[in-house]
């Protein structure tokens, strides 16, 4: 599919003898935000570390941007932040930014605009050890953001965070989406759905749903997407006792 970014087919991951990933099947349109939604271990985070080719698989393929996820090409062209920041925590803000802005061949000026970008202005002579949880996880959102990366991987961006800061992250997610970057925000908190275009509802390792947060809502007859998620699974544990 010429416009989707991230192809997946039949993905399967097993870890320590258990499945944690079950042949899962899903594209993501180019230029979109999408939400990976679903509850702490659900197999969220690993699907991402599939998508941008750190995750051995057992089974199936994904596809980034017509290459195979991990592929070398990549490296420039997807930024990754993880759960847990991969900064240096001796170096201020500005220094981690400029020594990974020159290991990714970014411009020079990225320094400066990333940093705008995360709200994170005032703190760039700040040590990294002396930040709060948010705001390190500001500066590893920062880092994926530097060389205007063509497709974004997010892990529990917001987490941590107080909700005018969520609200304008969300904003800037939506306008590098206009831009043409495609985002794949991970979060275990309902209320964010609303803020994704497309959602992938994912529980025990398997995806339950993949439509908009109008469309979820119109099939399960609810205003509310937390409820939403709630009916899926009834319905699908139903149909599992038949």
């Amino acid at each position: 599919m010429m416009n989707s970014v991230i192809e997946a087919r039949d993905l399967r991951v097993v870890r320590g003898g258990r499945p944690v990933l079950h042949d899962l099947t899903f594209d993501v349109p180019r230029g979109s935000v999408v939400g990976l939604l679903g509850p702490s271990g659900c197999g969220k985070t690993t699907l991402m570390r599939a998508v941008v080719g750190v995750q051995i698989v057992q089974g199936g393929t994904v596809t980034v941007l017509g290459r195979p996820a991990g592929h070398r090409e990549l490296r420039h062209r997807v930024g990754y932040a993880t759960q847990r920041p991969a900064v240096y925590a001796d170096l201020t803000v500005r220094e981690n930014l400029r020594y990974f802005a020159a290991v990714l061949g970014a411009p020079k000026g990225d320094v400066d605009r990333v940093t705008d970008e995360v709200g994170l202005g005032g703190a760039r002579d700040q040590l990294v050890a002396a930040l709060s949880g948010g705001q390190l996880n500001r500066v590893s959102l920062a880092v994926a953001l530097l060389g205007r990366p063509e497709l974004l991987v997010l892990d529990e961006p917001t987490v941590g965070l107080d909700p005018v800061l969520r609200g304008e992250l969300w904003e800037l997610f939506h306008e590098l989406a206009g831009r043409g970057t495609t985002l794949l925000v991970s979060s275990h908190v309902m209320d964010e759905a609303a803020r994704c275009e497309r959602l992938l509802l994912m529980r025990e390792g398997r995806i339950i749903a993949d439509d908009t947060p109008g469309a979820l809502r119109d099939q399960t007859g609810t205003g509310d997407l937390e409820q939403a998620f709630l009916k899926i699974i009834e319905r699908r544990e139903k149909v599992g006792r038949r």
